[in-house]
């Protein structure tokens, strides 16, 4: 296998692990009897544990470690916590196992990326297909659902006759209510399986030793720079903007799953719940067809433009949610402007962050825009979203799902006329100094 290869199998089991088990969380936990404050604590192990990846991926892991043992080693442990998930239903052992199974995973979405680098000729060249691999991997982890959740005894009662009338039947059958949250427990075992899997997988890569610490990056707190570049404020108009839009980000992992499978009667699309993940991955086929025209996109329209137009897609799909929910097709055809959202602002980020900073900062400016999208956006709309869908917008049981898109809606659009009126950055010098 060449080392290319290597790479972008390394990426997509990297990312399947994660799309295996995200998607469906959100509606898992309810199911367990877990408060609202429980499902927060949960839903938190993910973006605390980004948080603190920045400082321990960055300032210890990389420094200490061949880099391919660190993967092994966390996938090896990482994946035997979530694998565990899947067979506890009390609040403390599931929190516990989602807390490590986060905390060493997290680090490795970096290393992967240290690893890639390390084994790359031309990274401008080949890092795109091989990251690549990673969106297709969670695109992948999707499929394997709508033969998992299926309603079995449904598909035996339709007495089908040759493998097309099985499969067909398969795919109209899917869980729904109960048995569907319970079939939900399928999503950590493939993802515990796939972690394992990579944890082997790691022990063949490329060999990358500990990396020394930069010039100028050789303290413990050489992090602390980063917040040195808010003092511009067109970087602090982007870093709190950046913070609404994972927010939004987020409220769509949190309450689309849940939208998507909710009965018709009860405001929701009335998906058949093996078909909900393959749906959301519609948003991941997007990014990938989104991402060969950004470049000329970012050309055409400039920064500015590029990223408004990324977050405004938030607005228009929550606005479809909240107004058009009795069309599935539209609901489904809209799921596209997920990869929009996600290349046109997420991407473009990190992109003007490498254009616009000198060599020496750029890591830390990453760092500070990653704290942001990985850690903050998505603590701040994990603790408040669940509370949001089950207490506030939902009463007798039914759920204003109207009224809660409305807000992710209002905020993207508030976000959009921020970033408009107020991101102002300098033009680029020819050494890049910000």
């Amino acid at each position: 296998m060449s080392v290319r290869l290597k790479l972008f199998a390394m990426m997509f089991l990297e990312f399947f692990i994660w799309g295996a088990w995200l998607p469906m969380i959100f509606g898992y936990l309810p199911s367990l009897k877990f408060e609202p404050w429980q499902q927060t604590l949960i839903l938190n192990a993910f973006p605390a544990a980004a948080i603190l990846a920045m400082f321990f991926s960055n300032q210890f892991a990389d420094r200490n470690f061949a880099a391919e043992k660190f993967l092994s080693v966390s996938h090896l442990i990482g994946g035997l916590s979530i694998l565990g998930c899947a067979f506890v239903t009390d609040f403390w052992s599931f929190f516990a196992l989602m807390l490590v199974h986060c905390v060493f995973y997290v680090p490795t979405i970096s290393i992967t990326n240290s690893i890639a680098f390390a084994s790359m000729k031309d990274a401008q060249e080949e890092f795109g297909i091989v990251r690549m691999g990673g969106t297709i991997g969670w695109i992948a982890a999707a499929w394997p659902f709508t033969f998992i959740l299926v309603d079995w005894q449904a598909v035996k009662a339709s007495n089908p006759e040759g493998l097309v009338s099985w499969i067909e039947a398969a795919l109209k059958n899917g869980l729904t209510g109960a048995a569907l949250q319970e079939g939900t427990k399928w999503t950590y075992i493939v993802a515990g399986v796939a972690s394992l899997v990579l944890a082997v997988f790691s022990l063949g890569l490329p060999h990358t030793p500990p990396k020394k610490a930069a010039e100028g990056e050789s303290g413990s707190l050489a992090w602390l720079g980063a917040l040195k570049l808010l003092k511009h404020p067109f970087v602090l108009v982007l870093w709190l903007v950046t913070f609404v839009d994972a927010f939004v980000h987020n409220c769509y992992f949190n309450w689309t799953g849940s939208f998507l499978g909710a009965a018709t009667t009860a405001g929701g699309v009335g998906i058949p719940g093996n078909w909900i993940m393959p749906v959301m991955s519609v948003g991941q086929i997007a990014e990938i067809l989104t991402m060969f025209v950004l470049g000329m996109t970012l050309k055409s329209l400039g920064w500015r433009t590029t990223m408004i137009f990324g977050i405004l897609g938030h607005a228009v799909r929550f606005g479809v949610y909240s107004f058009f929910p009795e069309h599935p097709w539209l609901i489904i055809a809209v799921q596209v402007l997920h990869g929009i959202c996600y290349a046109f602002f997420f991407a473009t980020v990190y992109i003007f962050v490498d254009e616009f900073f000198p060599k020496d900062m750029r890591s830390s400016a990453q760092g500070l825009f990653n704290v942001m999208i990985l850690g903050i956006g998505s603590l701040v709309a994990n603790t408040i979203c669940p509370t949001l869908i089950q207490t506030v917008f939902t009463k007798d049981g039914v759920t204003d799902f109207r009224g809660l898109f409305l807000v992710p809606l209002f905020a993207a659009v508030a976000a959009a006329i921020a970033l408009g009126v107020f991101f102002h950055p300098p033009k680029i010098n020819s050494d890049k100094t910000a």
